[in-house]
C-alpha cells in the first residue's frame, strides 16, 4: 500500500506541471476560442530567457522581472500584431497563425540565446522525504504549491473584479460583450499577457526538472490529454485533468507496463483521451456546445 501511495502521490504532483502548462491554453481558448499551439514556444522561451540572463552574470531578482517584462511585450505583440488582424476568421485560420507563430518564437529564442542545453537552478532541492513510509518529491510540492496558488490567482481575477467580468462575458457571447461596451482588444490584450506570466511559471519549473532545452517546446503535447480530460473551457478542469493525467500514466507504467514489456507512460494518457472523446467530448468540466442549424 506505501508503495501505491508513492507511486500515485508522485504522478498527481507530476500532473500538476502538466496542469501549468494547459492553464495558458485555457485562458486565450475562453476568452477567444482559439486554441494557441503558440504556448508551448513561450514556456520555452520564457524558460531560455531566464536562465541565459542567469548566465550571463544577473542575479535571478533582476532576470526574472526583466523575463516577465519580456513576456508581457510578447504577449502584447501576439496580440496586437498576429490575432487582431484575424478577428472573425475561421478557427483554422487562427490555430495555423498560431502554429507558425510558435516556429517564429523558436527562431527568435534561438538568434537571441543560442540552442545549447542549459542548466536551471531554482534553488530547491529535489530529495524526497519520508511522510509515514511514503517518499515525497520536495521539488513537486513546491510545483504542486505554485500551481495551488496560481489557480487561486486566477480565480480571483475572474470572479472577483470587473476586468474577470469582463473576460467572462466576452468568453460567453464576444459579440454581445461589445454591445454593452466592453473593450474586447484590452480584454484579449489582458488574457495574452496572463498567459505570458502563466508561461514564465511552467517555463521556470519544467527548466528546472528536465533542463532547459529546444525540445521543451513540445510539452505543448503533454497538455493535450490534460484539455481533453478537463475541458478546454475550464481552469479547474486543467487541474483535474492534470491530475488524472499524471496518476494515471504512473500507475499504468508501473501495474500494466510489465504485462506488456514497459514504455506505455509516454502514450497511454492520449489513449485515456481517446477514450474520453468517445464518452464525454467536452472533458469532465468543459461547457457543452450546442449549435442551431
Amino acid at each position: 500500500m506505501a508503495f501505491f501511495l508513492e507511486v500515485l502521490i508522485g504522478g498527481m504532483l507530476a500532473g500538476v506541471m502538466y496542469s501549468l502548462v494547459a492553464f495558458g491554453f485555457v485562458l486565450v481558448y475562453k476568452a477567444s476560442g482559439v486554441f494557441s499551439f503558440a504556448q508551448g514556444a513561450m514556456v520555452l522561451f520564457a524558460a531560455l530567457t531566464f536562465v541565459s540572463l542567469t548566465e550571463r552574470g544577473a542575479p535571478s531578482w533582476v532576470a526574472l522581472p526583466l523575463t516577465l517584462l519580456l513576456m508581457l511585450v510578447m504577449a502584447w505583440l501576439i496580440e496586437r500584431w498576429v490575432l487582431r488582424p484575424l478577428v472573425n476568421r475561421q478557427p483554422i485560420v487562427l490555430f495555423m497563425a498560431t502554429l507558425g507563430l510558435s516556429y517564429v518564437i523558436e527562431g527568435i529564442a534561438q538568434l537571441a540565446w543560442g540552442t545549447q542545453v542549459h542548466a536551471l537552478e531554482l534553488g530547491i532541492d529535489d530529495v524526497p522525504f519520508d511522510v509515514g513510509g511514503v517518499f515525497i518529491s520536495q521539488f513537486d510540492l513546491f510545483a504542486a504549491t505554485s500551481a495551488g496558488g496560481l489557480v487561486a490567482s486566477l480565480s480571483i481575477l475572474f470572479n472577483r473584479t470587473r476586468m474577470g467580468l469582463r473576460l467572462r462575458a466576452v468568453a460567453d457571447d464576444p459579440l454581445a460583450a461589445l454591445a454593452v461596451g466592453v473593450n474586447l482588444r484590452k480584454v484579449l490584450a489582458v488574457v495574452w499577457a496572463v498567459a505570458g506570466l502563466v508561461a514564465l511559471i511552467a517555463g521556470l519549473l519544467w527548466g528546472a526538472r528536465s533542463g532547459v532545452q529546444f525540445s521543451l517546446s513540445l510539452v505543448v503535447l503533454k497538455a493535450l490529454p490534460v484539455l481533453i480530460i478537463g475541458g478546454f473551457t475550464s481552469i479547474s478542469g486543467a487541474v483535474v485533468g492534470g491530475l488524472l493525467v499524471g496518476a494515471s500514466e504512473k500507475l499504468a507504467e508501473v501495474y500494466i507496463g510489465p504485462m506488456v514489456g514497459g514504455g506505455i507512460e509516454n502514450w497511454f494518457p492520449y489513449a485515456l483521451a481517446v477514450l474520453f472523446l468517445f464518452v464525454r467530448p467536452y472533458g469532465l468540466f468543459g461547457e457543452r456546445t450546442v449549435q442551431r442549424v
